[in-house]
């Protein structure tokens, strides 16, 4: 949506309420960790998630400083990099969500 869109924040009510629970995710993975009693690789998940949600709001904010920071939400543009930097993750984030999945199905050491 971000690409599609320049950086430039959508208004519609998805895009809101995607960005409410991706944001709402890392608390509940973050939760998760210390409250399930998971499988080593089970565990990879909810760490993941959260190394990649404090990097990019530490990263976000790195770009943004370089280009100033807007006084408005409706002034701010998402960085370039920091939307392929969202993309490259959810990619690699999905395959490890997938190799969870299966891993009672494949033949991986316990």
């Amino acid at each position: 949506m971000l690409k599609s869109n320049q950086g430039k924040l959508p208004k519609s009510k998805f895009f809101q309420i995607s960005s409410l629970i991706d944001t709402a995710w890392f608390f509940v993975s973050t939760v998760a960790l210390y409250v399930i009693d998971l499988a080593p690789l089970a565990l990879a998940v909810p760490v993941a998630y959260s190394i990649y949600t404090i990097y990019g709001w530490i990263y976000g904010t790195r770009l943004l400083k370089r280009k100033g920071i807007p006084d408005s939400p409706k002034d701010l543009v998402v960085p370039a990099k920091y939307i392929a930097y969202s993309q490259s993750f959810s990619l690699i984030f999905f395959a490890l969500c997938l190799l969870v999945l299966s891993s009672p199905w494949l033949p991986l050491p316990q």
